[in-house]
């Protein structure tokens, strides 16, 4: 559903819920969100296709990293979620919703999920579920999501999630652990007027 204007993001929101999934709001001061998000910088598959503008090594980086995304939540510049499962509330990785531009009511997508949750479609179903949010509660009309040229598995959760291929942005993504040489990226997008796809068992 389309909304006439964007809502005004507030540091407490409700908990997304469904898909047997549930986004809740990470805590800088939960030693366990601390260590679970360092966990997610250090794994190398999130190395290979991600380069942090600051690098996070240790729980002292991590801490004050998720402190900043904490900050930017409370500020509306972003909505950042611990992917849980449902039922036993295991942490499963993280979505955010970034770069939230109000008069345009765009903003990007990204997400990683932890080693121990891959193949079980979290990926696929967190992406619904945070796009669902962001076109209901924050009133977005267009969400992107940008991955490096190469990482199919992210083109693949896209696809599922709606998010129409765009096309190829030249030099737009840093290189893996550089922050001197670039590479390109895929640009998909969906907007709040698209058909709803289903939930997959997909990634």
């Amino acid at each position: 559903m389309a909304h006439t204007r964007m809502r005004t993001l507030a540091p407490s929101l409700t908990e997304p819920r469904g898909y047997g999934l549930s986004l809740r709001a990470w805590d800088a001061g939960s030693a366990a969100d601390v260590e679970t998000w360092l966990r997610g910088y250090l794994d190398p598959e999130f190395q290979r296709w991600n380069t942090p503008f600051r690098l996070v090594t240790d729980i002292a980086g991590a801490r004050d990293s998720l402190r900043a995304r904490v900050r930017d939540a409370a500020e509306g510049r972003s909505a950042s979620f611990r992917i849980t499962d449902e039922e036993s509330g295991t942490a499963l990785g993280h979505i955010g919703v970034n770069e939230i531009n109000p008069p345009l009511r765009l903003a990007r997508v990204g997400y990683w999920v932890l080693p121990e949750a891959r193949g079980r479609g979290v990926a696929t179903r967190a992406l619904l579920l945070a796009s669902h949010w962001a076109f209901t509660e924050l009133g977005l009309y267009r969400l992107e999501l940008g991955h490096a040229v190469g990482h199919d598995v992210s083109c693949r959760v896209a696809e599922r999630c709606g998010y129409a291929y765009e096309g190829t942005l030249r030099g737009a993504m840093l290189e893996a652990g550089r922050h001197d040489v670039f590479r390109d990226a895929h640009l998909h997008a969906r907007l709040a007027v698209d058909a709803v796809p289903a939930a997959s068992d997909g990634r």
